[in-house]
């Protein structure tokens, strides 16, 4: 798991105060005298659920609120300790005992730091997407949007696997780059959105493969195209031409082959993967020539 700096927020701890804050909790008895009860107030008052509790007394209590500034201190003694649930729960309660004031946007974004500080990722996800909605003009929202981003990029599989959280992850990526071009976390995001897409493209190429082996030619061509399309930044790109020269030979179309071959050698002139594609049309009699009209050489060059 990659590990995300503590937030530098906008608040520090503080020495707790030494004021308490105090409310009262207690239950009074209404009581009535004896002299006003008519017979037909007799009959309802043995319906009176206050007569469960005759043989009790009510005493006035006082119970403390822990002031914020303790309960925050304490979920930052948890965090440092490493025991990421405890710290959670602290900071939960810090909202909700403190909601509708600073303190609930402090303590939502701490709730999600800690939950993917202890790899609980979901959660980290739907607190995050919290604190977006609520604060979307927040100064640290750069930092959540990034949290929603790892917590995404830490749960991609392999890529024989569904690829979901791949394409969120590569989403919100997207999203910072665009939202905050001067945030600290945008090269990183540009670094991990490459990741992202590589995995997306890695798939496809893998489905494209299995179509070719099986001789499943538009299949391939099909997969191979939306590599180019949508990810031909990657390192697949190159193989993805390979593959359409080899999918076209095969279906006789020889000006795309021809022309996937001629866009693979014009950008990657040095690459293994055109040295087997410019094999494979010689022993047809055929030579890279790309046709700029066909849909390899449009999409390639707009991409």
């Amino acid at each position: 798991m990659s590990f995300i700096p503590l937030p530098l927020l906008n608040f520090v701890s503080r020495p707790f105060r030494t004021r308490w804050f105090f409310r009262l909790i207690g239950a009074a008895v209404l009581t009535m005298p004896a002299a006003a009860c008519s017979s037909s107030f007799d009959s309802l008052d043995s319906l009176n659920p206050m007569r469960l509790f005759s043989g009790e007394k009510y005493e006035t209590k006082v119970v403390p609120d822990t002031p914020p500034e303790m309960l925050y201190d304490e979920g930052l003694a948890y965090l440092k300790g490493h025991d990421y649930d405890k710290a959670t729960k602290k900071f939960q309660e810090l909202e909700k005992e403190y909601s509708f004031s600073q303190w609930e946007r402090k303590a939502l974004l701490m709730t999600a730091f800690s939950q993917y500080q202890g790899g609980n990722f979901d959660d980290a996800i739907g607190t995050a997407q919290r604190y977006i909605g609520h604060y979307a003009s927040a100064p640290d929202l750069d930092y959540v949007y990034y949290i929603e981003a790892m917590s995404y990029y830490n749960q991609v599989p392999d890529v024989s696997r569904d690829q979901d959280r791949a394409r969120k992850a590569s989403v919100v990526f997207q999203q910072i780059i665009d939202k905050f071009p001067n945030s600290q976390y945008v090269d990183d995001a540009r670094y991990k959105l490459q990741v992202t897409r590589d995995q997306l493209a890695g798939q496809e190429m893998m489905i494209g493969r299995y179509y070719l082996k099986r001789r499943d030619y538009v299949g391939a061509i099909n997969r191979f195209r939306d590599v180019l399309a949508k990810y031909q930044t990657t390192r697949h790109a190159e193989e993805a031409l390979l593959r359409l020269t080899e999918a076209y030979l095969a279906l006789g179309i020889n000006n795309e082959a021809q022309t996937a071959a001629a866009v693979l050698g014009h950008n990657f002139p040095d690459s293994p993967w055109y040295k087997d594609a410019y094999a494979d049309l010689q022993q047809g009699g055929l030579k890279p020539h790309e046709d700029p009209t066909s849909w390899i050489s449009k999409v390639f060059h707009l991409g």
